[in-house]
C-alpha cells in the first residue's frame, strides 16, 4: 500500500516536448517533503507534517476553468458558465509556452493510478513544478507497485505549472491563471494557481466525461463508507456540508471521501488514494480520524502555525478554506481495496444557513431526483465580499464544477441506479436550527451522527404516519423520534419559537429552488418536477 520507488530512478519527457535535465522521478514522500523545506517552501508542523502556503490562490478558480471544444466534446458537453469552451489552437499554443517555461525548470513527475476498480482504472502522469504540488499527487491518487511501474503507459497527464503566468488576451484565457481539459490530447494543462485541488479536480472532471459516456458508470462527487454487513453508504454534499466528517465513522469503513464511481454491476469504488479534507476549526473531540492523520506524509495548506510548530485551526487569516491532504492508510478503519458493494443508503447533505429545513428527512424518489440535480446548500454572511445574510448556493449534482454533461444526464443514471438498488435517500441539513446564520445556532455533529446512525441502522424505520411527519413546506418527510437526539431538535419550526418567521423563510427559500430549477424544467419529467418544494402561500 505505502510503495515507494527510489529517489534516484529517471524518466524521458521528451514526447511532451520536455527536455529539462532536473527532473525527478517516483520520489518518496519524505524526499518530496525534506525538498520543499530546503527550499524554503514549507515548514515541518509539531505532528511531522508538512505545511505549506499555495500563494494567491487558495481554493479553486471556477471561472478560469476550460475544455476544449474538439469532436469529442462539440456535442456532448454542456457548454456555459461551467463547462467554459476553450479553442484547439489556443490550447496548443498556450501548452508549448508552458513546456517552454518547465524547460528552465526541476520537475517532480510521478505515475499513479485512478479508480480503484481495475476494470475502470485509468493510468495518470503528473508532472509538477513544485515538489510539495507532487507529494499532493502522492497522496490523491493511487500509487502503483514496482512491478506496475514497468511499461507505464499513461493515458491521461497532468502539467502543472503554478508559476507560469498566461496572458489573457494572447493566450485567450480569462486572466492569469487556468485549468484547461483537452480530451483529444488527454492532458490537463493547469497554470498560474499553486492550489493542489486544482490537479486532483482536473482529472476528476475528465471521468466526469470518460465514465458515463464510454462506460455506463456513474461518476458521483460523494464520499463513501461501508458496514460491518457489507453495506455501502454515499454521502453527497458541497464544500463544508460534512462529506469528508460524517464518512469518517470509526464503526463504518472508509472507502474514500470525496469522488467514486457507480458501476453497473452496483458497486462503488473510490477515484482516490486519498483524502483532501478541510481544517477549519477541526478538534480531535469532534473529528478524531482526520485529526490523528495529520502526521508524518499529510501536506497542510494554508494554515497559520505558531513558533512551535503547531497549528492553530481556529485562525482563518489566510483562508477558510484550510485543508490537508494525505494518503487514505493514515486513517485505521478503512476498506481495501477502496469498492463497496450493495448501496443502501445515500444521503444528500446541505448546510442550510436559512435555518428551515428539516435535520434529516426521507425523500422519495421524486424529491431525491429534484434534490440531487438542486444541489443546494447556503453561503453564510462574511464569507464573500458582499454577502450580509445568508444566500443560497445551488450546484447541480452537488458537483456542477466538474460535471461536463448536462446535469439530468447524471441525475437519470443516479434515479435509475436507486431505483434498481432499492436504496434509501436521505436529506440531512448540517447547518442551522433554531433561526437562520446570525440567530440560530449551527446543528451539533453529535446530533447528526445520531440520525445518521439511526438511517444506516434502519432505527428510523420504515415511512408511516406515527413515525413520519410531512414538512408543510418542503414537503419531506421528517421522522419524529430519533435516539440520541431530543424531539424538539427533529422539527425547525419548533426550534424557531416564531412560526410567522419560520414560514415566511422557508418560503423564500423554496422560491430560489423553484427560480434555479427553471433552467432544468425543459429536460425534467412531471415526476421530478413534482418532487421540488411547495408554492409560495404567505
Amino acid at each position: 500500500m505505502n510503495s515507494l520507488t527510489p529517489s534516484t530512478k529517471s524518466i524521458a519527457l521528451e514526447t511532451y516536448g520536455i527536455t529539462s535535465k532536473k527532473i525527478h522521478y517516483q520520489l518518496a514522500p519524505s524526499k518530496l517533503h525534506e525538498i520543499t523545506v530546503e527550499k524554503g517552501m514549507g515548514v515541518t508542523s509539531s505532528t511531522g507534517a508538512l505545511a505549506i502556503n499555495t500563494g494567491e490562490f487558495t481554493g479553486r478558480s471556477p471561472m478560469d476553468r476550460f475544455i476544449v471544444k474538439d469532436d469529442i466534446t462539440a456535442d456532448k458537453v454542456w457548454w456555459g458558465n461551467v463547462n467554459i469552451p476553450f479553442e484547439s489552437e489556443k490550447f496548443d499554443a498556450l501548452y508549448n509556452k508552458v513546456i517552454k517555461y518547465l524547460n528552465e525548470k526541476e520537475l517532480y513527475v510521478r505515475d499513479c493510478f485512478a479508480c480503484a476498480d481495475d476494470d475502470y482504472k485509468m493510468n495518470i502522469r503528473v508532472i509538477n513544478e513544485y515538489p510539495w504540488s507532487n507529494m499532493f499527487a502522492y497522496n490523491m491518487f493511487l500509487r502503483p507497485t514496482e512491478e506496475e511501474l514497468v511499461g507505464f503507459d499513461p493515458e491521461w497527464t497532468v502539467i502543472n505549472a503554478p508559476g507560469f503566468m498566461a496572458k489573457a488576451e494572447e493566450d485567450g484565457t480569462r486572466q492569469h491563471n487556468f485549468a484547461i481539459l483537452n480530451f483529444t490530447r488527454k492532458i490537463a494543462l493547469i497554470g498560474g494557481t499553486g492550489y493542489t485541488g486544482e490537479i486532483k479536480k482536473g482529472i476528476f472532471s475528465a471521468l466526469n466525461f470518460i465514465l458515463p459516456v464510454f462506460k455506463n458508470c456513474l461518476p458521483m462527487h460523494c464520499s463513501a463508507n461501508v458496514g460491518e454487513d457489507g453495506d455501502t453508504a454515499i454521502f453527497f454534499g458541497l464544500s463544508g456540508t460534512g462529506k469528508t466528517t460524517l464518512s469518517a465513522d470509526p464503526h463504518r469503513k472508509l472507502i474514500g471521501d470525496d469522488e467514486h464511481g457507480w458501476t453497473k454491476e452496483n458497486t462503488v469504488f473510490n477515484f482516490e488514494g486519498g483524502c483532501y479534507a478541510k481544517v477549519i476549526h477541526l478538534s480531535e473531540e469532534n473529528e478524531p480520524e482526520i485529526y490523528g492523520a495529520i502526521k508524518k506524509g499529510a501536506l497542510l495548506e494554508n494554515v497559520v502555525l505558531d513558533a512551535n510548530g503547531v497549528v492553530d485551526f481556529a485562525d482563518t487569516s489566510i483562508t477558510q478554506n484550510t485543508r490537508v491532504s494525505y494518503p487514505i492508510y493514515n486513517i485505521d478503519n478503512i476498506q481495501v481495496p477502496s469498492i463497496g458493494k450493495n448501496p443502501k443508503n445515500i444521503f444528500f447533505l446541505t448546510a442550510d444557513a436559512f435555518g428551515v429545513l428539516p435535520p434529516i428527512s426521507k425523500l422519495t424518489p421524486s424529491q431525491a431526483a429534484y434534490h440531487f440535480i438542486s444541489g443546494y446548500t447556503a453561503k453564510v454572511a462574511g464569507t464573500e465580499a458582499g454577502v450580509v445574510e445568508p444566500v443560497p448556493s445551488f450546484s447541480a449534482c452537488f458537483g456542477a464544477p466538474f460535471m461536463p454533461l448536462h446535469p439530468t444526464k447524471y441525475a437519470e443514471m443516479l434515479s435509475k441506479k436507486m431505483l434498481d438498488a432499492g436504496v434509501n435517500v436521505w436529506l440531512v441539513n448540517t447547518g442551522w436550527t433554531g433561526g437562520p446564520y446570525g440567530v440560530g445556532t449551527r446543528m451539533k455533529l453529535k446530533y447528526t451522527r445520531a440520525m445518521i446512525h439511526a438511517a444506516l441502522s434502519g432505527e428510523l424505520g420504515l415511512y408511516s404516519y406515527d413515525k413520519y411527519h410531512i414538512h408543510s413546506v418542503f414537503g419531506v418527510a421528517q421522522p419524529r423520534e430519533c435516539p440520541g437526539v431530543p424531539t424538539s431538535v427533529l422539527s425547525p419550526r419548533a426550534t424557531w419559537n416564531n412560526d410567522e418567521a419560520y414560514y415566511k423563510t422557508a418560503f423564500k427559500l423554496t422560491n430560489a429552488f423553484r427560480e434555479n430549477f427553471k433552467k432544468f424544467e425543459i429536460y425534467a419529467n412531471e415526476e421530478i418536477r413534482r418532487g421540488g418544494p411547495q408554492r409560495y402561500a404567505f
